[in-house]
């Protein structure tokens, strides 16, 4: 009822001239940009910023949250048939396959650690070192 009323308010004022018909319709954004003038952006092809090699404050080892989160992605990457990385013996498991990759240091990630200050480290998955106490899951070396 109330929709009504408001609909017939509307039509009232249409008809009355009151109100214009493109009132509170949206402006056609097509060709806003006919208006801006000044210089066009820089465009070169700069240097990308290497980041500043400064003494790490986190661990060298990899932790076992950071293991587990590595594998758990890298196995639903190579479940989803992303390429693997290592020579394959007959192992089917991405799970596995996951392992044999870390095992190799071939898993192209790197780990972000964030410190108290807000700042962070990014680690290279093959920069860390993993404990052997995984080996056994997997058989060893």
């Amino acid at each position: 009822m109330l929709l009504n009323s408001a609909l017939n308010e509307v039509i009232e004022l249409l008809t009355a001239g009151l109100i214009d018909e493109q009132e509170g319709a949206e402006e056609d954004v097509e060709n806003k940009n006919d208006e801006i003038t000044g210089e066009p952006i820089d465009t070169e092809d700069k240097e990308e910023e290497q980041p500043v090699k400064r003494p790490r404050k986190t661990s060298k080892y990899m932790t076992k949250y950071e293991r587990a989160r590595i594998l758990g992605t890298r196995a639903l990457q190579i479940s989803m048939n992303a390429p693997v990385m290592v020579e394959l013996e007959g192992e089917t498991d991405p799970l596995e396959i996951a392992m044999k990759e870390l095992r190799e240091r071939k898993i192209p990630f790197t780990i972000r650690r964030y410190l108290p200050d807000g700042s962070y480290e990014d680690w290279g998955v093959d920069e860390l070192i993993v404990e052997d106490s995984w080996k056994r899951q997997v058989g060893g070396d």
